[in-house]
């Protein structure tokens, strides 16, 4: 236990900390606890943080049930050289050292957890913060910890009653809503969270029992617009006297080149989460050999959104669209569209519901036994499974009503675009109007072929894992050695059912009955108006019947994946005069196999007939890791490690599914194929269930001054060399067993038909380098004058460069989650139980993964980033109400906009000097929280 918890725990104590970072020394008594609520939940991360051998970061909860944001991921964001992506507009992943979260492991207390994700990173907000006694990221590796990631380790960790020391119980209500009033009439903004937490000791303080619920009922809400793309139209309809045509596709002439939107989308979404999380820890010490820990934790998370709004294509190849009272500016040397007016659109009005469930579930079993006065053994069993089941659901409406295919009523719409901000529309039809706006496809060149979309993907993996250790203690410089091995057992697989939606008689276009519509939604952010809106849960088995998709999409989007790794360990800690660490070495064997099909779609109009395939590859990888600290008196430090690191691939590149096609116009062209000759027709896109681990070679130098419990520097850097790095490759592939299509007809007889064929998939290849600088400190300011005692700051700032260049032709590849520069301050002042912080935390643009169509997962970039959050609070110190508090909290202060340009890397469409152009705007608006906490 830190000296803040042992003061804590014995009120008439209080602790002098040794700047030079020696053991606390008990001194006079006194009548009241010196460091409380905030300062000591930093002072105790960092406690942590100096008396860790390793590199690391971490949060401490201020009290039980209290971390200081309102969600894990939040808090972890605000650590030096961490950074979060925010995703419908809270943190959920979080990226170390500029590495994808992918390359990071998570843990909860000590024991790697299931992702509900594609693939390896877990999502933070499925822990409760209420329930977690803090969080420890490992930024270098520790022998004894298996499954260390490439960037990091996150740690979670729950509070340990026995440790612990006394009964205590905890319960905290919130209250919260987002600002403004709803956006979709159907959809309350109103939520709330409560939080118990009880620990306590029994039988003479040998058995120990932890428990605790947190319960969250949380809105938020998201303004979106996306712009599709830009093209210049002055070509399409340019009238001649030889070309008559009309009308003309853009107006004024001077306009003909200018960059002008070709489609857009505005959506007004909703969201309700909620979330049951309950943990249970029992602790038991019987006599002072023997050592037992059981914890169990669940939570259930639910999350429903609502979205409605209007999409259009401005593109003058689209039907009848056309340009007119065009205006133009300069932007980055080339002609953009600023305002005008679009003739001919056809808005599609979108009623979306979506759904989503996450069951997760950890168990495990740790016991310690004392063999004599310097052996030990520890045996550790854990299992943890998390389950996504979500359901995806899109449907289409317009203006008019006719036949499939029909009713495409022409609207006229301004617009103006904006620097930065909201576009600025103005429509001359009422899509709000019931007895106008039907259901059905409006898309532009013959329409999507269907009337919406619904799909059902289901996402599963489970782990086990069993964990052997034994330590012993030695004389001389190396003081302890431990060795041991774990042995790990994970599976996911990933199914998604999708069906098209057609509206019943034939797709005859329909009008919505009253009853099952709801208020109409404004979309007036932008300027556009009112949309109908429609109630999905009832109406959608009324109006739609489904089919199966059954293509090449659908079987590429189902897999399993199976893995066994072995990880023997062996440690030394060791200490000569100033300096201490640890050295340590770790074999680590793997084993993977994944099951997925190949996907025969050559053969036009028929269905496809996958054929099963299995693969999988044997690895062995050699880690050493040294972590070393060099005390230079009087608070002050060096930290040195070197090692070598690796991480699992990504789950979805390691598929085995292939999809081949076929080019029967080989022989056709300039140069046809004589008789005799060999042709290779084939070719196939796919997973790679052979690929090995990335792996890279660290090190990382720290100077670091600790001059009280909350006041330090820290300067750090870091530098990776990846050995390998996982990129798109082309290879060949035997296409053997697969028929050949009708079309192979067209190649000339006497002309074989080879069944190697190439293949575009995820392959190891070269790698690069990722270094970094890292500055981050904590300053009381009573340390510098008394009277100041109370007010602080804290941050930390970090700049992050990759060199990568992965292809043969050496082209530069940008690291996805990877930020030039990340940097967070918080200010705060906290005395005679009064509390008040603000923060700020800010990210560079960074390529980060998103959901995009059809369910799948893509990348884009993501541009600069903030959020300011503030809290103000009072916590009565005696009399009757002493141990309650009362909170006021502000996040997303300043309503900091989400961001996205269009293209990734060197893709996109660029102005004449390069300048990329805006993709997506969104913004989520404050949230606020009024809550009380009781703690007894």
């Amino acid at each position: 236990m830190s000296a803040l918890a042992l003061a804590l725990a014995a009120p008439g104590v209080a602790v002098a900390q040794d700047p030079t970072g020696g053991q606390d020394e008990p001194v006079t008594e006194i009548d009241e606890v010196i460091v409380t609520g905030l300062r000591r939940g930093l002072a105790d991360s960092i406690s942590i943080k100096r008396n860790e051998t390793s590199i690391v970061e971490a949060v401490s909860a201020e009290d039980i049930g209290k971390l200081p944001d309102v969600s894990i991921a939040e808090s972890i964001a605000r650590l030096p050289g961490l950074a979060a992506q925010r995703v419908n507009g809270r943190a959920q992943v979080i990226s170390i050292r500029g590495l994808a979260p992918d390359f990071t492991t998570t843990l909860l207390n000590g024991r790697q957890q299931a992702s509900s994700g594609d693939n390896r990173a877990v999502e933070f907000d499925q822990y409760p913060s209420e329930l977690l006694s803090g969080v420890v990221i490992y930024k270098t590796p520790d022998a004894e910890i298996s499954g260390m990631g490439l960037s990091g380790t996150a740690d979670l960790r729950t509070v340990r009653p026995l440790e612990f020391g006394r009964r205590a119980t905890a319960v905290n209500l919130r209250g919260e809503t987002v600002e403004g009033s709803s956006l979709n009439d159907d959809v309350d903004n109103f939520g709330g969270r409560f939080s118990i937490s009880y620990i306590n000791q029994f039988a003479d303080d040998t058995l120990g029992l932890a428990l605790g619920y947190a319960h969250l009922n949380s809105p938020s809400q998201n303004r979106h617009y996306k712009a599709y793309g830009y093209e210049a139209f002055g070509g399409v309809c340019e009238p001649t006297p030889a070309n008559p045509c009309s009308p003309e596709s853009v107006t004024p002439d001077s306009a003909d080149d200018a960059l002008i939107l070709n489609g857009q989308e505005l959506f007004a979404t909703s969201r309700l989460n909620k979330r049951d999380a309950v943990i249970g820890i029992l602790e038991w010490r019987p006599n002072d050999r023997l050592h037992s820990t059981l914890d169990l934790y669940y939570s259930k998370f639910d999350q429903e959104e609502t979205m409605r709004g209007a999409q259009w294509f401005s593109n003058a190849w689209a039907d009848s669209a056309y340009f007119t009272n065009v205006e133009t500016e300069d932007r980055g040397g080339s002609l953009f569209a600023r305002s005008g007016t679009l003739n001919g659109g056809v808005p599609i009005i979108r009623n979306d519901y979506n759904t989503r469930e996450d069951e997760l579930f950890s168990a495990g079993l740790n016991t310690e036994y004392e063999i004599d006065e310097r052996t030990r053994f520890e045996a550790d069993l854990s299992y943890s499974t998390n389950q996504r089941r979500e359901q995806i659901l899109e449907t289409y409406a317009g203006y008019g009503l006719g036949p499939q295919g029909g009713g495409r009523t022409l609207d006229t719409i301004t617009f103006e675009v904006n620097d930065d901000g909201y576009p600025t529309y103005s429509e001359g039809l009422n899509y709000a109007d019931a007895s106008q706006v039907s259901l059905g496809d409006r898309a532009p060149w013959g329409g999507w072929g269907h009337d919406g979309a619904i799909r059902f993907p289901d996402v599963e993996e489970r782990i086990y894992s069993a964990d052997l250790k034994f330590e012993r203690d030695l004389s001389g410089i190396i003081h302890t050695v431990s060795a041991g091995v774990n042995l790990a057992n994970r599976n996911k697989t990933k199914r998604v059912d999708d069906f098209d939606l057609f509206l019943k008689n034939g797709r005859q276009q329909v009008l919505v009955d009253a009853q099952y519509l709801v208020e109409p939604t404004s979309l007036d952010f932008a300027g556009f108006g009112e949309v109908l809106s429609v109630d999905l849960t009832r109406a959608l088995d009324v109006y739609y019947d489904r089919a199966p998709i059954l293509d090449a999409n659908f079987f590429d989007k189902n897999w399993d994946i199976e893995e066994e790794v072995i990880t023997w360990f062996a440690r030394a800690e060791f200490e000569k005069g100033a300096v201490r660490g640890n050295f340590g070495l770790q074999i680590v064997q793997q084993s993977q196999e994944s099951t997925g099909v190949i996907i025969n779609g050559t053969e036009q109009g028929q269905p496809i007939v996958p054929i099963s395939i299995t693969d999988g590859e044997d690895y062995t990888d050699i880690l050493p890791s040294l972590n070393m600290i060099y005390d230079l008196g009087g608070g002050h430090r060096i930290r040195f490690a070197a090692s070598k690191t690796m991480a699992r691939p990504r789950m979805d590149e390691m598929r085995a599914n292939v999809t081949p096609g076929f080019n029967a116009l080989v022989c056709s062209g300039a140069q046809p194929c004589p008789p005799g000759a060999t042709v290779n027709p084939w070719s196939a896109s796919g997973g790679n269930p052979n690929l090995e681990p990335w792996r890279a070679t660290a090190f990382d130098l720290a100077y670091e001054w600790y001059v009280d419990p909350t006041t330090y520097l820290s300067i750090a850097g870091f530098y990776k060399e990846l050995d390998s790095y996982i990129y798109q490759q082309s290879g060949t592939f035997d296409f053997t067993g697969i028929p050949l299509p009708s079309g192979a007809s067209q190649i000339p007889p006497g002309v074989t038909i080879s069944p190697i064929g190439q293949i575009t998939l995820p392959a190891n290849g070269d790698g690069g380098t990722i270094q970094g600088i890292e500055i981050s400190g904590a300053l009381n300011f009573g340390t510098v004058w008394e009277p100041l005692d109370g007010f602080g700051v804290l941050g930390s700032v970090s700049f992050t460069e990759s060199d990568l260049n992965p292809s043969p032709d050496g082209s530069p590849v940008r690291i996805p989650g990877l930020s030039g520069m990340v940097y967070n301050m918080t200010a705060y002042y906290e005395r005679g139980g009064f509390q008040a912080r603000i923060s700020k935390r800010f990210r560079e643009a960074f390529k980060g993964e998103v959901v995009q169509l059809f369910a799948t997962r893509g990348q884009t970039e993501i541009m600069d980033d903030e959020q300011i959050d503030a809290q103000i609070g009072y916590t009565f110190e005696d009399g009757r109400l002493e141990g309650l508090g009362v909170l006021f909290q502000v996040n997303n202060l300043t309503n900091s906009p989400y961001r996205t340009r269009l293209g990734i890397d060197g893709g996109g469409t660029t102005t004449a000097d390069g300048s990329f152009l805006p993709e997506t705007y969104e913004e989520y608006g404050r949230q606020f929280l009024f809550g009380v906490n009781y703690r007894f």
